[in-house]
């Protein structure tokens, strides 16, 4: 019995000293039989596509007037990275909603010739809440070179899925370009965006 009180201080403890980098719980995402058949039907809901012309349209607003953009959504813009960023805890779309929209966007990458590197999550404590972050980490096809250039399509994909306390918070995608002479210019956000909300 002692031997069990040990183990179980020593999870609590672990917990406790956890952060980003050293998770208490890391693990591969697996989705059970009945999550991806779960999965397979949202996908054909009026939920699914309201949630992508949701993003397209205001992706298109960004655009032309990025102030004017829901409260519920940021668009990242930087010289090496680009995405957008759906703060969930402020809409009525429930945890299986973005999960599945999660999953969703990966799939429509991978749809693009992408290969997935790493599908994990991570759990850590934060001073007020527990974080847990699932992550999909595609890489673009290997294409070989041209002029002596590496191919990077959009660049590398992320897409994170932040939960706290095990409540939906916000999701991320972006996609991250090198700005290097060994590679050709990655094609636009702009086209990705296209290609994922069609």
């Amino acid at each position: 019995m002692a031997d069990l009180w040990d183990r179980l201080r020593n999870l609590f403890r672990s917990v406790e000293e956890s952060s980003p980098s050293n998770p208490a719980v890391h693990e591969l995402i697996r989705r059970s039989a009945d999550e991806q058949q779960d999965y397979s039907f949202w996908k054909d809901t009026l939920v699914r596509r309201r949630l992508q012309n949701w993003l397209s349209d205001q992706y298109a607003l960004f655009l032309v007037t990025p102030d004017n953009v829901d409260e519920a959504l940021d668009f990242l813009d930087t010289p090496s990275s680009k995405g957008f960023v759906v703060y969930f805890f402020k809409t009525q779309y429930s945890q299986r909603d973005v999960q599945h929209f999660f999953d969703y966007l990966k799939e429509r990458v991978l749809d693009l010739g992408y290969r997935t590197q790493i599908s994990d999550t991570r759990t850590f404590s934060r001073p007020k809440w527990v974080e847990t972050v699932e992550r999909h980490y595609l890489k673009p096809p290997a294409q070989g070179r041209d002029e002596g250039k590496f191919y990077q399509e959009f660049g590398n994909i992320t897409i994170e899925n932040h939960l706290r306390d095990e409540q939906v918070h916000y999701l991320k995608f972006r996609a991250t370009i090198y700005k290097d002479h060994q590679f050709h210019e990655a094609k636009t956000f702009q086209q990705l965006m296209q290609e994922v909300l069609l």
